[in-house]
């Protein structure tokens, strides 16, 4: 192959018709020109050479949506270049990132080809593919080099963010089940990641896509009351933004002024957390103020905005944010403020400058740019260097690594300070023994209480960014299996492991003892065959989980008399262990291929056992999936159930596509919640339209009144959600209700 091919070459290759020909050469032009201000000498012939050897490798491959498969790259490619900011190399490796995986050529090729670096980004995209289903030990291996990749080069997981970005915006030709699927991976794992590598833009996206098709009615329902209210929006934002316009021109400021509508999906939260419909929601929007400042002003000038921004409104003090003086870990700079606005309305406003704004959007490489030249360790190099120290102490056989990686590093973060005044960076909800733990190893082991602003707390105390930590001390304590739950940061968790199976392993030793002197009495020895048998005929997962158990006294070796001796073998006794819990079983001659992809209840419920999750207690209409369970067969939860984009993240394989069928014979317990004026009569109106006019059943109703207002929660038994959206609908009608909504409440037992 010559790296020389010219583009009149490239359209006699992959595609049959003319019109696709014209379009693949279109979009490799347009992403050209994107790409011609950061070309050097030789860089437009090899961007050129790496087309030509995707479009050959690619030619016979499609999309689900039937357009040739080339479209991807090129697509990602452009994302990399215009969305992300990365330049030649990282293009090279968009348009190369499913050719390993896909098609017959090797990273050999590729390092033959264009050399080591791309090779190695390439063979990292190709690895990253298969890991997010932390399932099994080889996986997570997987997931550590990736994440070893990234410290060394962040352009692999920059390209697969890219990547994720446009399978996104095209999910809508994949099975339903594998749109669920890809939405939750996507925002358990994939939209956290794009926030911290600062690029907001596209975890806003992703999280939007994600909601589309995890929370399909909400999401149109939000899409469609923020069309229905851009016009009076634009006037509000208008009539806001003048006397600060107004004022900064006439302060000498070179800036731009503008409204920007929040997210679908940060809506959605705000409805969620704070229990309120979308009408409640005071920040449906931010003004975003970006100044022309320069380096050595941008602080002065952002803070002179802030006092021109609370001249004219009212702020809210307790909403100021200050990431100017203490960036996030991902490079985010800027103020932001809540002011009351005009008709008594609260407006988020941003301040920042076009630097600060450069890398809000491009988050790590525009990062990058602005940091050449600059010998100072940032937050970005401090993170991937807690990350190498968690990889390289992680324990080879944990599968929770990836929760643990998610909790410790793509959470939001807070500062803490030592009493000198150093900054600790901890992910959101982090402890007291966190913190001891993030100082040394030796500092958490012996911590039995901080000082936290000179006051005392256990250590157990949840930290607040700004809080001055002081770690108390014994030389007696030791940590406990309790300690655990009590930190989130990887490291604390991985150091408290380390030294309670230390301590496990000293006290094994006494048990070890214990079972050589059994086996001796046998004549057999404490062989790795004679051990294993036993760890498997009690139920335990380790040598060291066997000789511990036995050293507390809690297995005692009497069934040993049960065995039988076969040369220096022991033999367990063949019992038939009865259980009332029934097994899944995928090869059960009633559950087919067929089967598992669709199961439709009520007209095959007899095939497979099946219970509703108790986390979200599906009803008959709501769109559900299966999640296989070891000893508890099918559980069936909704698709926005609380536990769902966890378990369709990380247990892809377990998932079942399912489906209600029309059941009026069962009825199933579901809950709602009224909020309304508090009148007379009004619980009679509500009971009256329950039993009365739809003759649905209440199995327990409570009402709490307040100040004028009454809050009423009902369990209620339906056919399906059909039944229970006409009560909702029948409810909202009433004088004096002013709201009806579902409740997911863990006590409708």
């Amino acid at each position: 192959m010559k790296q020389t091919t010219t583009e009149k070459e490239l359209v006699r290759y992959s595609l049959n018709e003319e019109q696709e020909k014209r379009e693949i050469l279109r979009r490799y032009r347009a992403l050209l020109r994107t790409l011609r201000p950061k070309f050097k000498k030789g860089d437009k012939e090899i961007v050129r050479h790496a087309f030509y050897m995707a479009a050959e490798a690619h030619k016979t491959m499609r999309r689900k949506s039937g357009e040739p498969y080339i479209f991807h790259p090129i697509s990602v490619a452009m994302i990399c270049v215009e969305e992300i900011g990365l330049g030649v190399r990282s293009t090279i490796c968009a348009l190369l990132h499913d050719t390993v995986e896909d098609t017959d050529i090797s990273i050999e090729d590729i390092t033959r080809e264009f050399g080591n670096e791309i090779a190695r980004i390439v063979d990292g995209l190709t690895k990253i593919s298969t890991v997010v289903d932390a399932s099994t030990t080889q996986q997570t291996e997987n997931f550590k080099k990736i994440l070893l990749t990234l410290t060394d080069d962040p352009r692999v997981i920059l390209i697969k963010l890219a990547d994720r970005l446009h399978n996104m915006r095209t999910l809508d030709w994949m099975k339903p089940e594998k749109q669920l699927k890809i939405a939750s991976e996507t925002v358990w794992v994939y939209a956290p990641l794009a926030h911290r590598m600062g690029l907001y833009n596209i975890k806003t996206e992703l999280e939007d896509l994600s909601m589309k098709y995890l929370e399909k009615e909400k999401y149109k329902e939000i899409a469609r009351k923020l069309a229905e209210t851009r016009r009076e929006r634009t006037r509000f934002i208008n009539e806001f933004i003048k006397p600060i316009k107004d004022k900064l021109l006439s302060a000498g400021f070179n800036f731009e002024i503008y409204g920007r509508p929040k997210s679908i999906h940060s809506i959605w939260n705000k409805m969620k957390k704070k229990g309120v419909t979308f009408e409640e929601v005071y920040d449906l929007f931010a003004i975003r103020v970006i100044l022309d400042s320069e380096p050595e002003k941008e602080k002065e000038e952002c803070w002179k905005v802030y006092s021109i921004v609370t001249d004219s409104y009212a702020p809210a003090p307790e909403r100021l944010r200050d990431w100017l003086s203490n960036p996030k870990s991902n490079g985010y700079e800027a103020l932001h403020t809540t002011v009351m606005g005009p008709k008594g309305k609260w407006v988020e406003v941003q301040i920042r400058t076009k630097r600060m704004n450069e890398i809000a959007e491009k988050g790590l490489a525009a990062h990058w740019k602005y940091k050449e030249g600059t010998s100072t360790e940032d937050r970005f190099d401090k993170w991937f260097g807690q990350i190498r120290e968690m990889i390289s102490s992680q324990g080879t056989d944990s599968i929770d690594f990836l929760e643990d990686f998610k909790t410790s590093f793509l959470a939001e973060e807070i500062y803490a300070y030592t009493p000198k005044g150093d900054i600790k960076m901890l992910p959101k909800g982090s402890t007291a023994l966190d913190f001891a733990f993030s100082i040394h190893s030796a500092v958490g082991q012996k911590c039995i209480g901080a000082k936290v602003n000179h006051k005392l707390v256990p250590i157990s105390h949840i930290l607040r960014s700004g809080d001055q930590v002081e770690i108390i001390t014994s030389n007696k304590q030791k940590p406990s299996e309790d300690w655990l739950n009590l930190v989130v940061t990887a490291k604390a968790k991985n150091r408290i492991k380390d030294a309670l199976k230390e301590e496990k392993r000293a006290i094994g030793e006494d048990g070890k003892y214990t079972l050589k002197r059994k086996l001796e009495n046998l004549g057999v020895p404490v062989s790795t065959y004679n051990v294993d048998e036993l760890v498997s005929f009690y139920g335990l997962t380790s040598h060291l989980d066997l000789y511990y158990s036995i050293a507390i006294k809690k297995i005692d070796l009497k069934e040993l008399k049960t065995f039988s001796v076969n040369g220096d073998r022991l033999e367990p006794p063949k019992i038939e262990v009865k259980s009332d819990k029934p097994v899944y079983n995928p090869d059960a001659k009633t559950l087919n291929k067929k089967d598992s992809e669709l199961i439709i209840f009520g007209e095959s419920s007899d095939k497979i056992m099946y219970t509703l999750a108790n986390c979200c207690h599906p009803i008959p209409g709501d769109d559900v999936f299966g999640f296989v369970s070891v000893g508890k067969g099918l559980i069936i939860h909704r698709t926005n159930c609380p536990n769902a984009a966890q378990l369709m993240a990380n247990q892809g394989h377990r998932i079942v596509k399912t489906k209600w069928a029309k059941n009026k014979e069962i009825s199933f317990l579901t809950g709602i919640e009224i909020i309304g004026v508090d009148d007379v009569g009004v619980i009679n109106k509500i009971t009256n339209v329950i039993s009365g006019e739809l003759k649905i059943n209440i199995s327990a109703l409570s009402i709490e009144s307040r100040e004028g207002l009454f809050n009423g929660r009902l369990k209620i038994f339906v056919h399906d959600k059909e039944e229970l959206d006409t009560l909702v609908d029948h409810l909202k009608k009433l004088d004096g209700i002013q709201g009806v909504e579902r409740f997911d409440a863990e006590d409708l037992q």
